[in-house]
């Protein structure tokens, strides 16, 4: 098969299952990040790019200074690499359709690896746009690779200051 047929056929495929409601096999997951009874898995999308934090003070101790995440900024991929979408602060997720999925955390697990952002749960706070992820009520990150903080504090000679720490996960969509 050609390489531009093969992708626009992966690309069918991906919006065949995903759009005609086949149920995508959720991952194992703890208990706490299990998706509501009734959800099924409809899409999941790879994310690469990284997350932004910026060196502020903490609000209970104005003499210390922390990183504090403001968001992550990152490409969403099929299983076949082609781009789907973005995610963003919010933290939102957006289709390459226009349609998106703004979360707010559920629950939280560390996940496997110290070096590597938490597992989560997000529930739908809001959905806008009418395409593929118009319907999805919940959203579970898991499989991170990086993405965490610095471990040197930041300093006073540091505030707002910005840095961005690269990551990958895998995002379960379920509707």
């Amino acid at each position: 098969m050609k390489p531009i047929l093969a992708l626009a056929v992966s690309a069918g495929l991906l919006c065949a299952n995903a759009c005609a409601g086949d149920a995508v096999t959720p991952p194992e997951v703890p208990e706490a990040l299990r998706a509501p009874p009734g959800q099924t898995a409809f899409l999941v999308a790879f994310a690469t790019g990284v997350q932004i934090y910026e060196c502020v003070a903490k609000a209970d101790q104005p003499a210390a200074f922390e990183w504090r995440l403001t968001g992550p900024e990152a490409v969403l991929a099929d299983a076949s690499g082609k781009t789907i979408g973005k995610h963003f602060a919010g933290p939102t997720w957006e289709a390459s359709d226009g349609s998106s999925v703004v979360g707010e955390v559920k629950a939280r697990d560390p996940g496997p690896k110290a070096s590597a952002i938490p597992w989560l749960l997000l529930t739908a706070k809001s959905t806008s746009g009418n395409g593929l992820l118009s319907a999805t009520k919940s959203v579970q990150r898991v499989d991170t690779v990086g993405g965490v903080a610095s471990a040197e504090r930041c300093n006073a000679a540091q505030v707002k200051q910005v840095t961005r720490v690269a990551y990958t996960a895998r995002y379960y969509f379920y509707r």
